[in-house]
């Protein structure tokens, strides 16, 4: 099969979707045009040339690095649809008007390569219907693809084909956007609002419903709809005021006027006081009040029966956070639907309900039980979609009792469970696949090639991938291998600290993997990769006066960076999420490391009182040497590590960390998590395989000696007497300059890695023990943020 090559894609829209597809495009290195309406005075390109200007005020940031925004090329209709030729990919995301798409479609097709892709970014209109007005020769490479907001961080992409959309151009399409974009795609059928949106609207019209009918407040459903249920914080009445209540109201109608037959569709509208806030214009936090407010530093949240706002201090019944925490689904369900508190009896109610419409439009919306539960998961930020949720609560059970409540009236719908839901299964998903209505049975995951670069792709209940060959594994860590000739390390300790169980486990790993292996790969099998030291470990010793042991642990630290740096295979980090001090200072020491874009990269210890001890400050005065140059000015170098490590800076992607110089300029940046082992793996074989050496030890490092120091206290000095640090502050990035700087030693003095680290212990050691340190250490465990003494 010909593979899809998309070198350079148009994006026409510029309002907050398009742009910030654009953005995301851009992010990957796609040549990007934006498309927008000519503006009516100014430049012609002003309307585009705001909206790329706004995204760099938009939290969460679009942009991947603030230099992205130059790569995308600003258009109008009017001057540039010649643009459009050179163009592999058109993705359309203007305004959800169905005649508004069809004049623009009519206004373009001319200009629309034969090659090209054309893709409407819709939420839920008919690509069928969007695909009347184009010729029947764009009808194969015409299809729906609907990115979630906000595109750079929602997994989800949904793929929707038309009736004649090409197989080969959906694969292609595919490809792209799992690897390039990084994306989840789930295929949808042609059905208004896909199977994202139309679940999971359900869902918080359900939870209206369910709200009104309970009595329980705003803030005290939500409370019981977050965390407690494995969703966002944001749960589902914040999550109304994020996303605009009167965007939430145009999807409402959307689904009344385009479901008239739904079972459910007498739900299908706004409330009263829903409506009534938008009328007044409080539309969630874009206008800075709806359904929740903040007044000075309080909460504050609306009060159907009081008609005004009150503080929010709704809370979840200790009795049911009882019920929800009990780690067997199938007694949670059981103890909510037996119990008689309004809580419990609502939150039954809400799952009734959702498993009870997810089941009846399966058959119509996707084609597996698995679409839905990955679309809703990778949507919505829920960690088991809603067939996953019945599945693990004991199918049969739960079905009964919808049915029961069906019969008795009390479910929102009267509408019948479908039979398959009752032919003797235990569930929808299983090892084999999962289930199909069209098919009448379970379906494999797609055996398209982009998913062979997922080793562990996210899984659904019942699922698992093959573990690998154990090479060994203790409390703290575990070493395993595929037969390839890489083997892989992943830590087991909470959050990936390190700890000694973990620097034992490194050494060993590569030990072995020097004596049997080609090379190692340090992996994660969840996010983070590592946040950093065992903060808790170190203070004990330190606090029961074992100084000594305190230093052998520094000490063996910097021998495992050390080892991971100097092992004569290559050790390539993979890096997800988190990467903090010691984290950060592992991956430092590799070979290379592979990113995942989301990767959050910092050296933080200032925060808590210390300085980098696991031989980043030994890097980094290193790495500043060497770009300096012979002769060059080092300390010109440092300036920028300085500030990011004293004040603890962490990079907001795997691109910023570059910037930050945390990450290399040959380092690798991937934008599906779910890739990252393979990339890694293939690193470590291509190192391998090209005759890898470790460098040499340096020994020769010119440092910026006592002058640099004196310069950085300098600095330090202004800012203390300004009042921007306090006198710890002080006292912590002094230490800092003094060992980047390699200690009180002549500018340009030469030294080597040894002199480097010996300054990071004793410097750590000596922070370690001041009071002030070990208060922010024990603030930063009980808090879980930093103190400022």
């Amino acid at each position: 099969m010909p593979q899809l090559r998309i070198r350079k894609v148009a994006v026409l829209g510029a309002g907050v979707m398009g742009a910030q597809i654009a953005a995301h495009l851009a992010n990957a290195d796609v040549d990007t045009v934006l498309f927008d309406l000519p503006a009516k005075e100014g430049s012609p390109n002003g309307v585009v040339e705001k909206a790329i200007a706004n995204l760099g005020k938009l939290s969460p940031a679009p942009f991947a690095s603030k230099a992205k925004a130059a790569a995308i090329t600003p258009a109008n209709y009017d001057q540039h649809l010649e643009l459009l030729r050179d163009c592999d990919l058109i993705i359309e995301a203007i305004a959800e008007r169905m005649d508004w798409k069809k004049a623009l479609y009519d206004r373009i097709e001319a200009y629309v390569a034969p090659h090209a892709i054309l893709a409407s970014n819709t939420s839920g209109l008919s690509i069928n219907g969007l695909a009347e007005v184009l010729p029947e020769s764009m009808h194969t490479r015409f299809c729906g693809v609907h990115f979630f907001n906000p595109p750079r961080y929602m997994h989800l992409a949904e793929l929707i084909p038309c009736a004649k959309t090409d197989k080969q151009v959906l694969e292609g399409l595919e490809t792209f956007l799992v690897t390039t974009l990084g994306k989840g795609v789930v295929y949808a059928k042609d059905t208004p609002n896909f199977i994202g949106n139309r679940i999971g609207v359900f869902s918080i019209l359900s939870t209206l419903h369910h709200t009104a009918r309970s009595g329980l407040g705003f803030d005290e459903v939500d409370a019981l709809t977050g965390p407690l249920l494995g969703r966002p914080k944001s749960a589902t009445y914040r999550t109304s005021d994020v996303v605009g209540l009167d965007t939430m109201a145009h999807v409402i109608k959307t689904m009344a006027d385009t479901l008239p037959d739904d079972p459910w569709h007498q739900y299908f509208k706004a409330p009263d006081w829903l409506q009534a806030l938008i009328a007044k214009g409080a539309l969630g936090q874009k206008t800075g009040a709806g359904i929740f407010m903040k007044k000075g530093k309080d909460i504050v949240v609306l009060d159907l029966k009081a008609q005004d706002y009150r503080p929010a201090t709704g809370v979840a019944d200790p009795e049911v956070v009882a019920i929800l925490k009990n780690k067997d689904p199938a007694a949670r369900f059981a103890q909510l639907r037996a119990s008689g508190h309004p809580q419990a009896k609502f939150l039954w109610a809400v799952f009734r309900d959702l498993f009870h419409y997810s089941a009846y439009h399966l058959a119509s919306i996707a084609e597996t039980a698995r679409d839905v539960d990955l679309a809703i998961r990778w949507g919505y930020g829920w960690s088991l979609g809603p067939f996953e949720t019945w599945q693990a609560a004991g199918w049969k059970q739960v079905a009964e009792w919808i049915a029961e409540d069906i019969v008795a009236g009390k479910a929102m719908s009267s509408a019948p469970l479908p039979d398959w839901v009752f032919d003797g299964r235990d569930g929808v998903h299983g090892a084999d696949g999962s289930f199909s209505p069209a098919r009448g049975g379970k379906l494999p995951r797609s055996a398209l090639p982009v998913y062979q670069r997922q080793r562990f792709p996210d899984p659904v209940l019942g699922e698992r991938a093959a573990p690998g060959e154990t090479v060994f594994e203790t409390d703290a860590v575990r070493m395993w291998h595929d037969g390839d000739g890489i083997a892989v390390l992943g830590f087991k300790t909470k959050m990936n600290t390190v700890g000694d169980g973990v620097l034992a486990g490194v050494l060993e790993a590569v030990d072995r993997a020097e004596k049997d292996f080609q090379g190692l790969v340090i992996w994660q099998p969840k996010e983070p990769f590592s946040a950093g030291a065992d903060l808790s470990g170190a203070m004990a010793s330190l606090q029961a006066g074992k100084l000594a042991e305190f230093e052998a642990m520094v000490e063996t630290f910097q021998s495992a960076s050390q080892r991971i740096k100097y092992s004569l295979v290559p050790v390539v980090a993979a890096v997800r999420g988190l990467a903090l001090g010691g984290g950060c200072e592992f991956q430092m020491h590799s070979a290379r490391t592979v990113f995942a874009l989301e990767s959050y990269i910092g050296l933080v210890e200032a925060g808590v009182g210390l300085l980098p001890a696991g031989g980043g400050l030994k890097e980094i005065a290193l790495r500043a040497a060497q770009a300096a140059g012979p002769g060059g000015d080092v300390f010109a170098q440092l300036k920028p590590y300085f500030e990011a490590v004293a004040m603890g800076k962490v990079s907001t992607s795997a691109l910023e960390a570059k910037e930050l110089k945390l990450a290399r300029e040959g380092d690798v940046v991937v934008f599906n998590a779910y890739e990252l082992l393979h990339v890694a793996k293939a690193q470590a074989r291509a190192l391998a395989e090209s005759g890898y050496r470790p460098p040499l030890p340096a020994r020769g490092i010119p440092v910026a000696g006592d002058v640099g120091i004196a310069t950085f206290r300098m600095m330090l000095e202004n800012m203390l007497e300004g009042r921007f640090i306090s006198e710890h502050d002080y006292e912590v990035s002094k230490r800092i300059a003094t060992v980047m700087c390699g200690g009180d030693v002549d500018r340009g003095a030469l030294v080597d890695e040894a002199w480097l680290l010996k300054l990071e212990r004793e410097h750590f050691v000596a922070l370690a023990q001041m009071p002030k340190t070990q208060e922010r250490i024990a603030y930063m465990l009980k808090n879980g943020k930093p103190l400022r003494n």
